[in-house]
């Protein structure tokens, strides 16, 4: 199998990526690729518009992901615009808009796009939760506040190996294996 390339500014998917591709012997390389996100209220828009722009501009096969963290009470915000929340309210933002609050139920989604010549393919995975009522210790992201479904803790508190074994990002890592794997040896 050849390398494929994973197109993003950040470093702390790549690392998950990278460890988890590894496991079926699919070579990966971190290419920094920064673009401007489409308004979209739909993750998987947002990340076939970006692999369309990243394969335009680096010309081998590559997968994008885009990440949404989905909060019940806000009505599934922030949703598309996890990123931009992050960067502007940060996870205190989000802690303020659920304070007092007793019912912190959310669905962090990731959505990773493979392309290459001859394939735009599409892969989700989710993971039920909940949102805790103070920011922890390590992890990125909005790892520090989310509690998976059937943990006590948060992602950031699991360790990365632990967060992986039950993760969005791994449950759509795994479709992508899967089909990349058997589409591979297929050929």
């Amino acid at each position: 199998m050849g390398k494929i390339v994973f197109a993003s500014t950040s470093e702390g998917k790549f690392k998950e990526i990278f460890l988890y591709l590894k496991n079926f012997d699919i070579e990966i390389e971190f290419v920094r690729f920064d673009t401007v996100e489409i308004q979209s209220n739909k993750l998987e828009e947002i990340a076939l518009e970006k692999s369309k722009e990243a394969f335009e501009k680096i010309g081998r096969p590559l997968i994008v992901e885009d990440t949404g963290l989905f909060i019940d009470l806000l009505k599934g915000f922030p949703g598309p615009f996890s990123s931009y929340v992050l960067e502007t309210i940060g996870n205190q933002g989000i802690l303020d808009l659920l304070l007092n609050r007793k019912k912190r139920f959310a669905l962090f989604k990731s959505v990773i796009v493979y392309r290459d010549n001859n394939n735009n393919m599409t892969f989700s995975g989710d993971t039920r939760g909940t949102i805790s009522d103070h920011i922890t210790e390590g992890g990125w992201g909005y790892d520090p506040i989310f509690i998976p479904e059937g943990s006590s803790i948060t992602y950031a508190q699991l360790g990365i190996e632990n967060k992986m074994a039950i993760s969005h990002r791994t449950r759509a890592l795994n479709n992508f294996a899967k089909w990349y794997c058997g589409n591979y040896f297929a050929q």
